[in-house]
């Protein structure tokens, strides 16, 4: 029988670079919210890509306001990964992707039309083992998800109701967890008559668990893209629901190293001029989930420090606080329809 577990603390504890200590990964940095800015960093990470490709991106309740532009993910596959499959999980939780049909519907209403999308436990569940994990000797993962050699991930950056943040460790550690076995391990205590009963610095390592399970399954044939685009304190499971979207766009973030890549996310939001990401900051720390970062540190999943490659710039190395020196309120960089994709203009 295991011992008891105990969470670990300070997840509500920003740690700023220079107090960071280990070795560095290489992060890719775009401020171009475009097709074309999503393709250009993608290049830079995209070889490590073989045979059958999956790409985990959040699909969204329906008529969501901030998921991912279709048309740049559509232009994306089209040029880059012709026959890649989008991979999906129904939810844990009531709502448009609860079952399989409903999740169906739901795709066609979201615009996931011009791929195929695999609901991976749409005909039940596997397991895949973590490594080293303190709540989880396996993780429950849709049947189908080890069909695939490679995996993109592919997020959208945000806030997230109890995980503070959903990056890529949330889109993966979340989103491949099956919707009935996995997200209940995550999500839920052992006898709790309430599914939300785990949250704080215990969530938030469950989470990085299995993540970890999914990431050492595809690696070294995994990457990870992030983009800092409608960033509401909520998360895409939201739909319309979702708290407005008052942090500033930033850009696109791209690596090999999923923690890498969401620390720098996280410390570009800390390093937006006059506040401006105060209040998904906010979001963060009252749901203690930078705790996130530590956890995946300590289970070796990656660097909290990070080399930044502004690609806008001839690859110049920058810091975080450089990359955002002229983002503010209110920027919208791509002024991209969040629906349907037509260009706004006047």
């Amino acid at each position: 029988m295991r011992r008891k577990q105990v969470p670990g603390k300070d997840g509500s504890r920003y740690v700023p670079f220079e107090e960071r200590t280990g070795e560095s990964s290489v992060v890719y940095f775009t401020r171009d919210l475009s097709e074309e800015g999503l393709k250009k960093v993608y290049d830079r990470v995209g070889s490590v890509l073989t045979g059958k490709v999956a790409v985990k991106l959040h699909t969204g309740e329906a008529e969501g306001p901030n998921i991912l532009p279709r048309p740049w993910v559509k232009e994306l596959l089209a040029s880059r990964l012709p026959e890649a499959v989008i991979v999906e999980t129904n939810t844990y939780y009531e709502g448009s992707r609860y079952t399989t049909e409903e999740h169906r519907r739901t795709l066609e209403i979201n615009g996931w039309t011009f791929c195929p999308v695999d609901i991976t436990d749409s005909e039940g569940v596997t397991t895949l083992p973590v490594v080293g994990g303190k709540w989880f000797e396996e993780m429950h993962v849709g049947k189908s998800l080890p069909d695939y050699d490679s995996l993109l991930v592919l997020t959208h950056f945000k806030g997230h109701t109890m995980g503070g943040f959903g990056g890529s460790n949330k889109n993966i550690g979340i989103g491949c967890a099956d919707g009935r076995i996995g997200k209940k391990e995550i999500h839920t205590a052992l006898g709790s008559d309430n599914m939300w009963s785990i949250a704080e610095e215990e969530l938030m390592e469950r989470i990085s668990e299995s993540t970890k399970a999914t990431v050492d399954h595809f690696a070294p044939h995994v990457c990870f893209i992030n983009i800092m685009r409608n960033m509401s304190v909520d998360c895409d499971c939201a739909g319309p629901e979702a708290e407005p979207v008052v942090t500033p766009d930033v850009g696109l973030l791209a690596s090999l190293d999923v923690l890498a890549v969401d620390n720098a996310c996280i410390d570009l939001l800390y390093h937006l001029p006059d506040g401006g990401g105060k209040e998904l900051i906010r979001r963060v720390e009252t749901r203690h989930g930078l705790r996130q970062l530590s956890c995946m540190k300590e289970l070796g999943m990656g660097n909290d420090r990070y080399v930044l490659i502004d690609v806008d710039n001839d690859d110049a190395v920058i810091t975080a606080a450089e990359a955002v020196k002229d983002v503010r309120p209110g920027w919208r960089p791509d002024r991209y329809n969040v629906f349907w994709g037509r260009n706004k203009r006047g």
